[in-house]
């Protein structure tokens, strides 16, 4: 597998509108902020401030 090169990243969000991406018509339908307290208090166990790679 290739690394990503600069521009990889916009090129493939480019042609993924192009395809008509599945999760900007879920966007305008769901309003994804809502569970975005939820996401952070379950996915906040690190702060990161010690370094190293987080408790499993």
């Amino acid at each position: 597998m290739k690394q990503a090169g600069f521009f990889d990243v916009g090129e493939r969000l480019a042609r993924l509108n192009g395809l008509g991406d599945l999760l900007e018509a879920f966007s305008l339908i769901v309003d994804f902020e809502v569970f975005r307290p939820d996401l952070e208090q379950a996915l906040a166990y690190s702060t990161g401030s010690k370094g190293g790679r987080p408790v499993f």
